[in-house]
């Protein structure tokens, strides 16, 4: 039977008890991890979110009453025990902060009584994510998961001590907003006041914390929640956390030092780590040309090769076709795998597929400087040999091509460059490779839509010297934009934004706004910039990954509290679910049905 509180306080948590505290009484209070009876003796380990702490219970010491108590304790029981420090009489317990000490029990209440949970609550749980997900209240006791939760809130309280002694003042944004559909899909909620309506939680805070500029606050910042409806990775939730900023009367290289600086603290403070500023820088252009990616994981070399104007003349259809169709062959030197086995290669081909390539050429340079390829009798031996030189390869080494349009290409030796380092093993441990990626595209053309649409958002400032190009060669214009790269996972990113309405005016029209259709979108945000705006620019960085990155968490769900799963649900709560009749009535909504019955979408009710 649960026992009262009554007239206890807590002494300390677990491990914060230390050899200083020998001699002392005190009350330490906490769930069972496990309970050993020796026969006569009763060895507890209590743990909370501190760590855990060894009770001895003793007939002898704490009395029959209590003793008995003891002998009941099952694990994830819940108790408050009174008792003497003492130093630990058998080996100390290296393993534990509290291993050189134990507490001797004097009295004992049983807080609460726990049923034997559905997996044992321990570090590096084996357990299936799935059932873990469905108990995350008792997960989310695991030490490991604690510490990484810990480590969050350090996080966030580091950062807004940081920021604050750099004159950023946090101010809430709304998150019911107007929907904007440029970008992800919006999350919508109904209004039962305005029927046929629909706020959308916010996928970002960019345009409040623009107009927050423009009312002279001149350095914002927020933890920001934020949401988009899209396909979930391990690195993506529906909802999530932004350090989002803002700054008036700044340029990029404003943004860059200060979030330098905030960077280069919180991974000493949190992480041991020391960061050399300023961080390297790469263009774009740079980037993608080099490693096939605007997120390049540095730890390792493997750097693409274009090779197009060698091969150029060749016999080899598949580059020569694309060459013709404007695109490029490029490749990648494996060095000493000339011996791969032809499956392991074959499997490449096919992991190669699956970013959009037709095929993957490849060559090994053999021992004997003889040639093993797919494609060598379409290609004379000084073909070869000068393709050989261009990629830098020599006898062992294994040169893999791709052939198609840039970007196809890119995403394909990008990826393969990726999964050829975790086979190979090339990553070291321990190693923080931060970079700037600068100058992205403006603007990217979608197929799908038919027009341009931009690469960050609609208010992203272009280079001074590229703006006469917005009028002639959209495609080609480059961006004040900015990311934040760490070890190939994009951190955070920012821009400058456009103050100027002439130039924000010939934005909307690039990406096809109508005046009237701009007015729609962002009148609020327009009819602002009529009255006095500030060159500002900011940057936003995803909290979770971050922490994630820190801790060394292989999922992103590992560092937040109530995480949803891939298809965006909660296995805890179960939701997303139905709702009753009488509230979608009072909102005016009706569940559309497939042909088989089944519900399938919400739609406004006719009215």
């Amino acid at each position: 039977m649960a026992e009262s509180m009554r007239g206890l306080k807590r002494s300390y948590r677990c491990a914060e008890v230390t050899e200083a505290h020998i001699g002392q009484t005190i009350t330490v209070m906490g769930w069972v991890q496990k309970s050993r009876n020796k026969g006569g003796i009763i060895f507890v380990d209590l743990r909370d979110r501190s760590g855990i702490l060894q009770m001895i219970f003793e007939e002898n010491d704490c009395g029959a009453e209590y003793f008995a108590k003891a002998e009941k304790l099952r694990s994830e029981f819940v108790v408050a025990v009174t008792g003497r420090v003492e130093k630990r009489s058998g080996a100390a317990n290296t393993l534990l902060k509290t291993g050189t000490i134990e507490v001797r029990a004097e009295s004992l209440r049983i807080l609460s009584e726990s049923e034997t949970p559905p997996f044992p609550i321990e570090e590096n749980s084996k357990t299936k994510e799935e059932l873990r997900l469905k108990y995350r209240y008792l997960d989310l006791r695991r030490p490991d998961i604690q510490r990484n939760l810990m480590t969050r809130s350090k996080v966030a309280i580091l950062t807004r001590h940081f920021l604050a002694e750099e004159g950023f003042l946090e101010i809430e944004t709304p998150t019911l907003i107007k929907s904007t559909p440029e970008g992800a899909r919006d999350y919508l909620v109904p209004s039962r006041v305005h029927p046929g309506s629909f706020y959308a939680l916010p996928q970002s805070p960019q345009l409040f914390k623009q107009l927050l500029m423009c009312s002279g606050y001149d350095r914002y910042f927020q933890l920001a929640r934020c949401y988009r409806d899209e396909d979930l990775r391990a690195d993506r939730q529906p909802e999530f956390t932004q350090i989002d900023m803002e700054l008036s009367f700044v340029d990029e290289e404003d943004v860059m030092d200060v979030n330098e600086r905030l960077v280069q603290t919180l991974f000493k403070e949190i992480c041991g780590v020391e960061i050399a500023l300023p961080l390297p820088r790469l263009t774009w252009k740079e980037a993608m040309d080099r490693f096939g990616s605007d997120k390049p994981d540095m730890r390792f070399g493997m750097e693409l090769k274009d090779v197009s104007e060698v091969v150029k003349g060749c016999g080899f259809a598949v580059f020569k076709g694309a060459l013709e169709a404007g695109g490029s062959v490029r490749g990648l030197c494996v060095e000493g795998q000339a011996g791969m086995p032809r499956k392991k290669i074959d499997a490449l081909v096919d992991f190669a597929k699956g970013y959009g390539a037709k095929g993957l050429a490849y060559l090994a340079v053999q021992a004997d400087g003889s040639y093993k390829s797919s494609f060598a009798k379409f290609m004379t031996d000084e073909e070869l040999a000068g393709l050989v030189q261009a990629m830098g390869g020599k006898a062992g080494d294994l040169l893999l091509f791709a052939a198609d349009k840039d970007k196809v290409v890119y995403d394909v030796l990008g990826a393969l460059r990726l999964e050829l380092a975790k086979q190979l093993d090339l990553i070291g441990e321990g190693q923080w490779k931060f970079l700037w990626v600068t100058e992205f595209p403006l603007l990217e053309y979608s197929e799908e839509e038919d027009r341009f649409v931009a690469k960050h958002h609609p208010f992203t400032m272009p280079m001074d010297e590229d703006l006469p190009l917005l009028d002639t060669d959209p495609g080609v214009v480059r961006a004040k934009a900015y990311d934040i790269v760490l070890n190939g996972t994009e951190l955070g990113g920012g821009s400058v934004r456009i103050h100027q309405a002439d130039i924000q005016s010939k934005m909307l029209e690039v990406l096809g706004f109508t005046p009237e259709r701009a007015n729609e979108q962002f009148g609020f945000l327009l009819e602002a910039f009529k009255y006095g705006v500030p060159p500002h620019a900011g940057l936003a960085y995803g909290l979770d990954r971050v922490v994630m990155w820190m801790v060394g968490a292989d999922s992103i769900r590992d560092v937040i509290a109530f995480p949803k799963v891939k298809d965006a649900s909660c296995l805890m709560c179960e939701a997303p679910t139905p709702v009753e009749e009488k509230q979608l009535e009072e909102l005016g909504i009706a569940v559309a049905k497939d042909p088989a019955g089944e519900e399938t979408a919400g739609t406004e009710r006719d009215k």
